[in-house]
């Protein structure tokens, strides 16, 4: 399976670390920039400097103030603990969804180590955006605990203050993939909480391990500290009360049992519905992750019929059996959890298919994005104009993409007979093939 590449971030000048966060808040706000006159001011400083302290080993508080952070790899820079807002417990797609079904967390679905790895890789595939009041298509909130509520599927979506109750401490020692690291802070419960997946060990040392955590700007996957990067010896090892072993090397899909196939008429140009949804989230888990930028969504698009067609070859058929479009074999495939994953290209390296795709000329899809300048923008802006599309620009076609070009394109799209993801407004290799033949 492919394994998503991680998504390091650069340290910014000063801690933003939640505790420090806190701290030049309230000590900007306190006489003489100290902390005191307010209560909770003064409760703060002496909780970050006994955890400080605790940390350290050190006798006085004044010099453990001076280091916040957890050690880490040397020559790693640290990366702060995200400000991770989250929100309460609610049901899925939020307060004015369906209520959860009736339940105790001892009643725990059961899921598969496997599972509940593939499910974190969707998110982090679709770069799913941090919020603690929107919530995705699945139906989980996209905060921290949001996130670990969709891995471990469960009913509904927990917050740091519940998700202890569907599973048990365990000890370092004991951590296995799809177990979560836990830090809920009684005292600013909503700011000052987190929580992640742990996906196994980087190192024989076990200093390090691969998390999957839902954090701004988006969900990310990347080698981290045991236990975390700071108030590290806050985070408490669980694990799901539900999980189920997996026999090695099965196959990472949910379903069993093969799902009856809908139809050919689901899938293809035009095609709106959730199947199509379905359909990307099976073969994301199966390794196609790499062929979508967004999503996956209703709307059929490009991504779904090479990530459909990268999973076909990856069985070894050719010719009409591997066009990209789902037929009633590869549908029994994906929901049953048979077959053969898409194929990784090499270590550190992620399958794609070239950038021009057989198409003399095209030179990938991410070159036509917001914010990207380049000279292909302005030759696809060109010969819009040439066949009659002109009337979307005000200027004449530039490096720069912008709504203009995105307008022509979906017109000519459209003047093609394309309707739904086939009419996006975004240049594949078809449309540019047409556009320049």
């Amino acid at each position: 399976m492919a394994t998503p590449v991680f998504e390091e971030f650069d340290p910014v000048s000063g801690c933003e670390c939640p505790g420090c966060v806190q701290w030049r808040r309230e000590g900007a706000h306190s006489p003489a920039g100290r902390f005191g006159g307010h209560p909770a001011a003064r409760r703060a400083a002496l909780v970050v400097a006994a955890a400080a302290s605790a940390l350290l080993g050190a006798g006085h508080p004044a010099a453990a103030l001076t280091v916040s952070h957890a050690p880490h790899r040397p020559g790693v820079p640290a990366d702060p603990e995200p400000d991770t807002p989250q929100g309460a417990k609610a049901p899925l797609h939020g307060p004015g969804g369906t209520p959860a079904k009736s339940g105790s967390p001892a009643d725990a679905p059961k899921i598969t180590r496997t599972d509940i790895i593939n499910r974190a890789k969707i998110w982090v595939a679709a770069h799913v955006p941090y919020s603690m009041d929107s919530y995705w298509s699945d139906g989980y909130r996209q905060d921290c605990s949001g996130y670990v509520s969709m891995a471990w599927g469960l009913p509904g979506n927990e917050w740091t203050g519940s998700l202890d109750q569907y599973g048990v401490k365990i000890s370092k020692d004991e951590l296995q993939a799809g177990d979560m690291l836990l830090f809920h802070n009684p005292d600013n419960p909503e700011k000052g909480s987190h929580v992640v997946i742990f996906g196994g060990w980087t190192d024989y040392t076990h200093t390090h391990y691969t998390a999957y955590e839902q954090t701004p700007p988006h969900t990310r996957r990347q080698s981290t500290p045991y236990t975390y990067w700071s108030n590290s010896d806050r985070y408490v090892p669980y694990r799901y009360k539900g999980v189920t072993e997996s026999t090695a090397g099965a196959n990472p899909a949910s379903a069993t049992k093969a799902q009856p196939f809908p139809g050919a008429a689901y899938f293809g140009p035009g095609a709106d519905n959730d199947y199509v949804t379905q359909l990307g989230r099976m073969l994301i888990a199966r390794g196609a992750g790499t062929y979508y930028t967004q999503g996956p969504g209703p709307r059929w698009s490009d991504a779904d019929r090479r990530a459909t067609q990268a999973f076909q070859q990856a069985q070894g058929w050719t010719g009409a059996n591997a066009d990209g479009l789902p037929g009633p074999r590869t549908w029994e495939l994906l929901t049953s959890g048979k077959g053969k994953n898409i194929p990784v290209a090499g270590a550190g390296t992620t399958t794609r298919e070239p950038a021009s795709h057989g198409v003399p000329g095209y030179p990938g899809r991410n070159l036509f994005r917001p914010g990207e300048d380049n000279v292909y923008v302005t030759q696809l802006g060109r010969q819009l104009v040439k066949k009659g599309f002109g009337a979307f620009y005000t200027n004449p076609p530039g490096p720069r993409w912008d709504e203009s070009d995105r307008r022509a394109v979906e017109a000519f799209q459209r003047s093609q007979g394309w309707r739904g993801g086939a009419a996006d407004g975004y240049p594949g290799p078809e449309t540019w093939r047409r556009l320049f033949s």
